[in-house]
């Protein structure tokens, strides 16, 4: 099966994560991590990229990353087959460098990117590679850029600053540190994090996630959807037909339940909520006190075949 295509559109915000194939130590090396680095610097500015923050471990990264201009696919191309081709060229070596296909989960707002940026930055000190307290020394992290610099143009504190009401500036930054610290003690609490910032599709609210689900059905048939979050999309693609329907009827809800169940009109809305939205018969018939699925069938059959 065809894998689904990816969501992209202009300022959309990605959790990207990929691992090293087998879950080999990619970033074993200095030479290798200093050399991912240099190639997502070149795909930041080449790709307009704005990074919220970023962490290199041994065998996988994070990146927190929003895309102005809708090239997600085409930037993160570049950055893997780059770096894979240069990695592989130095050391002689050939085949794939990274396992399957990289994550790219979609992020909903402020308030969700800020909590990934804490969990990214997090990361190494879950992964034992440094102690909390000395996270602002860890070479391959935008912590350092952040607290230590220097800071290049694509990589921002703004959001992340602006959403806990600190100020970019040593004080600030300890201030920031603290802040982990505190999230760090939640062992649990992290725990959980981790599941939602690494799995399925998105990170965000469940209205949201329907939201985005309607708006782009491509979405369907990706395997990290689950069967309540298409049901709750359906729903509201079935409903927003619905009232479109209703509208150009120049109809209410006191005319669905008051007028008859084969109402010219009710037929109408029905043909339409099958042809532009595929809503089954069963929730039309409810959705139009139309009787039964058997009676809208149908009706809806005798217009189509006319």
């Amino acid at each position: 099966m065809a894998r689904p295509l990816r969501i992209q559109f202009p300022g959309a915000r990605y959790h990207v994560i990929d691992r090293g194939n087998y879950r080999h130590p990619v970033f074993r090396s200095t030479g290798a991590a200093q050399a991912f680095t240099r190639v997502l610097d070149e795909a930041a500015r080449c790709h307009g990229w704005r990074l919220h923050a970023h962490a290199l471990i041994p065998n996988h990264f994070h990146l927190a990353l929003e895309t102005p201009e809708a090239n997600l696919v085409e930037g993160m191309h570049w950055l893997l087959g780059t770096f894979a081709s240069r990695f592989n060229r130095f050391r002689g070596e050939r085949g794939h460098l990274f396992q399957g296909r990289y994550q790219a989960l979609l992020v909903e707002d402020d308030a969700h990117l800020v909590r990934l940026i804490n969990y990214i930055h997090l990361n190494p000190v879950q992964a034992q590679l440094v102690p909390l307290e000395r996270l602002p020394d860890f070479r391959w992290s935008s912590m350092r850029a952040f607290a230590r610099g220097p800071r290049p143009g694509w990589l921002s504190a703004a959001t992340l600053l602006a959403h806990l009401g600190l100020t970019d500036n040593a004080g600030g930054w300890r201030s920031y540190l603290d802040l982990l610290a505190e999230i760090a003690r939640h062992p649990l609490q992290l725990a959980a994090e981790e599941e939602e910032f690494t799995s399925g599709w998105s990170i965000g609210s469940p209205n949201w996630k329907s939201e985005m689900l309607a708006a782009h059905p491509v979405l369907a048939d990706d395997p990290g959807i689950s069967g309540a979050e298409r049901r709750a999309a359906n729903e509201e693609r079935w409903q927003r037909e619905l009232a479109a329907a209703l509208l150009e009827a120049g109809k209410s809800a006191a005319d669905i339940a008051g007028d008859p169940k084969g109402s010219s009109w009710k037929i109408a809305a029905a043909v339409r909520l099958r042809l532009r939205a595929r809503a089954p018969h069963r929730w039309i018939a409810a959705s139009l006190n139309m009787g039964c699925a058997a009676s809208v069938r149908v009706y809806v059959s005798r217009q189509i075949n006319l």
